[in-house]
């Protein structure tokens, strides 16, 4: 089995078809079509059910993906290990993040980070932290900043990023915008605005209220940040927040919570092993929390 035959099992895998793929791969289809057939020979099982519009992964097909994806990621990481220590590092590097991180300024440090690499290319995407943790184990993410799972999978790298107390968001009209402190049981007859499950803080307020003997309704659930502030400002539900949210608005109240109060972990998670460039943006990023600490102590 050879790395070119996995590239080319990757790229019919995705694009669902023969001759898109052949285009995408610069190739001829008889060609592909060759390779792929003289893998499936090698392994013994087919790889694709195939049909007159598009071929679809057989379940052999879907488990050597998730192993074709992540040998071709080792692949990328072995050529941009030894590029970086010749002190030219390139390539790409794919990142996942939630929407705020707080703790990290993530153009700033992508911004420096460019500066200091102008040779590697790279790609951003949001999402849910169930989600881009997928993606760093199936290599389509090489490091994710997210929110800390209740279970992490044992085949990536976890790293500590921050750890911040929740706090209840409500109107300023709310009965309890005047209170110093709202217990969790409190909230139980509450309309909730939250993220999607899989989301930001989602799973842990979801747990933290389960524990509290509260069944909640979450009546709207939004994808961003000021999404669910303005929806909290106008009276349409309260929700449970990382406390540094409250630097996002003043139309907003935010009160502390009585009892065990839930903290927002954020962590980075990496590919094992990790990335030249992934090793290399993490180092940036502590560089860049190292100064906004020193920032803050001098203010």
């Amino acid at each position: 089995m050879e790395l070119r035959q996995l590239k080319y099992f990757v790229a019919v895998a995705e694009e669902c078809h023969f001759t898109r793929a052949a285009k995408r791969l610069h190739i001829a289809q008889s060609g592909l079509s060759a390779s792929i057939s003289l893998l499936e020979h090698e392994l013994g099982a087919p790889l694709f059910l195939r049909s007159t519009r598009q071929v679809e992964l057989t379940p052999a097909g879907r488990v050597l993906l998730v192993e074709a994806r992540r040998a071709l990621s080792a692949t990328d990481a072995a050529k941009d290990a030894v590029a970086a220590v010749q002190g030219l590092l390139r390539g790409s590097l794919a990142i996942g993040s939630l929407q705020c991180l707080h703790v990290v300024h993530m153009p700033a440090v992508l911004g420096r980070f460019l500066a200091a690499y102008p040779g590697l290319e790279i790609r951003l995407r949001q999402g849910g932290s169930g989600e881009l943790i997928e993606q760093v184990r199936a290599g389509r993410l090489d490091v994710a900043f997210v929110s800390r799972p209740a279970r992490c999978p044992d085949d990536v790298l976890v790293g500590p990023l921050a750890s911040e107390p929740l706090v209840l968001a409500c109107a300023p009209g709310h009965p309890f915008a005047t209170r110093a402190r709202v217990g969790l049981a409190e909230l139980r007859s509450e309309q909730f605005v939250d993220f999607l499950p899989d989301w930001g803080t989602r799973d842990l307020v979801d747990n933290a209220l389960a524990a509290a003997g509260v069944d909640r309704h979450v009546s709207l659930e939004v994808t961003d940040v000021h999404s669910l502030l303005d929806l909290v400002t106008f009276g349409l539900g309260v929700a449970l927040v990382p406390q540094s949210f409250a630097a996002k608005t003043d139309q907003v109240r935010f009160i502390g919570l009585t009892g065990t109060v839930p903290a927002w972990e954020t962590i980075t998670v990496t590919g094992d092993p990790t990335s030249a460039a992934a090793a290399a943006l993490l180092r940036q990023v502590q560089e860049s929390k190292s100064g906004r600490r020193s920032a803050a102590l001098i203010g």
